[in-house]
């Protein structure tokens, strides 16, 4: 049975071999990535279980599921960052119900260049997200605690791009939304599975500009994708 540390070391290393923007985002700093990934797998797994962050039975689960699949798809996270066409300001994510930081964090430690919005409703859950900040250093990450619909209509057109992972199913009033806060070109990337449920959830979303973008998570044989909606 593989440990903690060379799952994770092999799940970085496959999706490097397999995106070459992965690659070119980790290659310069793959041993702090590593450092700090471990660091919050560790901070998950100490507070888990007062805070019910994330349900898993194993370390293993929890890279595999949470970790690795937040990773998986930053490459396509990226090349959707670098098309908008403002190429002056720094691109600003938000991560929309963010629970135990994920996607967020994973993301915010290999986008280092670009500035997070972790938005948690719940008071436990954020201080866990302002806690795991101040451990990691990290310091493109804000934490927003609140109601997602609010924080992000407050920011009126910030955000670049806002992500989520196990989220509601869109709907007309969850999209307008969260396309409140984004920029004129600003866009949703959402962690999705099968093709099939997200074509019944977007059916229900008439002339929304859309698509599925397929990723592999290390470990993982399961069908992900992410969903992209574009106002």
């Amino acid at each position: 049975m593989k440990t903690g540390k060379s799952l994770l070391t092999e799940g970085i290393e496959a999706l490097c071999k397999d995106d070459k923007e992965i690659e070119k985002l980790i290659a310069s700093r793959y041993e702090e990535i590593i450092l700090l990934l471990e660091r919050y797998i560790n901070e998950i797994e100490l507070f888990n279980a007062a805070y019910g962050l994330v349900a898993v039975n194993s370390t293993e689960e929890l890279i595999i599921r949470h970790i690795l699949d937040s990773i998986a798809p930053v490459g396509i996270i990226s090349r959707l960052l670098s098309a908008q066409p403002d190429k002056t300001k720094k691109h600003t994510i938000a991560d929309a119900g963010s629970g135990a930081g994920l996607p967020g964090i994973p993301l915010a430690i290999i986008l280092s260049a670009c500035d997070f919005t972790l938005i948690e409703r719940m008071g436990r859950r954020a201080g866990f997200l302002h806690n795991t900040k101040a451990i990691l250093k990290i310091a493109n990450i804000t934490v927003e605690e609140g109601e997602m619909e609010t924080v992000i209509r407050d920011k009126k057109a910030y955000f670049s791009l806002v992500t989520f992972r196990a989220f509601l199913p869109l709907q007309p009033k969850l999209l307008k939304s969260l396309f409140s806060g984004c920029k004129e070109e600003g866009l949703i990337a959402a962690y999705k599975g099968r093709c099939e449920k997200i074509e019944q959830e977007m059916a229900q979303l008439g002339e929304s500009k859309w698509e599925m973008v397929p990723y592999k998570t290390p470990f993982l044989d399961e069908e992900r994708h992410i969903l992209v909606v574009r106002e």
